[in-house]
């Protein structure tokens, strides 16, 4: 008999229960109050609640159309300054969530707003970040001394302890998506954060410099393995890619024509705890059913359709951004040929074992 047998038998077996001690209590109710002094509590109890038969998400699936959401992004640029705010961002809450600003369990997101002529002042953190560009184009990052002009669909990189400021020197507002891996680090409760004095960094390496010197097939000596060392992944050269897979017929029944970003120097994720992906969904795509323990964030860069996650249809266009539970059926539909990018923990539970799917 397993263990979680065998106090289920005691549990409803044992120690005559239906006995009650003073205070009209039974004598097990009795006993839970007295361990409860020394901060001790039952496992039969708790144990199904702790170990599930298998994952029980307490997130739900959500949707931010931004056609509705943008509107209250750009009125944020009136309610209060990039400098006085450090980061302008509206959270993006999972409604299951609320109050917890987070849209999975393990992750962070929000849409971050830069006006025209504005700078956001240096800092470093111990979460990771990315941002995918959203809208508007023009603006800049600088990381670690690289700045590189962001345009939509770009997927940049701001891996945990670099220093990071932004600007926009264009003549629009520009909105990104910002993930980062916040949840995670104050789980183990490691977080540091560095603000620093000066407005900008001083660039020290042009744009598309990362780039460069490790995407195109050569290395140089004594680079980093940690983290991608890539700064900016381009929609203007990862497009042409999906086109090549898909001409090719590499489409898979579940994602469509995808390709995982992948950190150069090792051919591992991005970074060590959140992996990206980009994919391209033909004409009339109609994915097979998948689930996966890594809860998955989507942006839809390009055409619209439908996801339906559980018993919840997500209909999704153009800069949408929408959350799959951990291990919750889901199962893409595209109309017209369109591109998803997502974004997960899948490398933080890969490198502790305990990632798994299942199409």
């Amino acid at each position: 008999m397993d263990l979680a047998a065998q106090t289920g038998a005691k549990a409803k077996n044992g120690n005559k229960n239906g006995k009650k001690a003073n205070g009209g209590k039974s004598a097990r109710d009795a006993y839970y109050d007295k361990i409860s002094k020394l901060d001790m509590a039952p496992l039969w109890v708790v144990l199904k609640n702790i170990i599930p038969d298998e994952p029980k998400t307490v997130c739900a699936p959500a949707i931010w159309h931004f056609k509705d959401v943008k509107p209250l992004v750009a009125e944020a640029g009136s309610v209060i300054s990039a400098e006085e705010a450090t980061r302008r961002v509206l959270v993006l809450e999972n409604p299951k969530l609320r109050g917890q600003s987070r849209i999975t369990n393990s992750l962070y997101a929000g849409l971050q707003l830069i006006l025209p002529g504005e700078v956001a002042p240096p800092h470093r953190h111990s979460p990771a970040a990315i941002r995918f560009i959203l809208d508007g184009e023009g603006a800049y990052t600088q990381v670690d001394g690289e700045k590189t002009i962001m345009r939509p669909g770009d997927f940049v990189l701001t891996p945990s302890g670099t220093i990071h400021d932004h600007g926009n020197e264009s003549k629009k507002s520009m909105i990104w998506l910002d993930v980062l891996d916040v949840p995670t680090v104050n789980f183990f409760e490691t977080c540091f954060y560095e603000h620093f004095d000066y407005k900008r960094q001083n660039t020290r390496r042009d744009d598309g410099d990362s780039l460069v010197r490790f995407g195109s097939g050569v290395l140089p000596d004594g680079s980093p393995h940690r983290n991608s060392p890539i700064v900016n992944y381009p929609y203007a050269k990862m497009r042409p890619i999906l086109e090549r897979l898909h001409e090719a017929d590499d489409v898979d029944p579940v994602h469509g024509a995808r390709f995982r970003y992948a950190n150069p120097l090792t051919g591992g994720p991005v970074m060590p705890t959140m992996g990206a992906h980009l994919a391209l969904l033909p004409k009339n795509f109609k994915g097979k059913s998948y689930q996966a323990t890594d809860s998955t964030i989507f942006v839809c860069v390009e055409g619209e359709g439908v996801t339906k996650v559980g018993d919840t249809t997500l209909e999704w266009g153009p800069r949408d951004v929408f959350v799959a539970p951990s291990w919750v059926k889901y199962a893409h539909r595209a109309g017209k040929e369109s591109v998803l990018f997502s974004i997960s923990d899948r490398p933080a539970q890969e490198a502790l074992g305990l990632w798994r799917e299942k199409a």
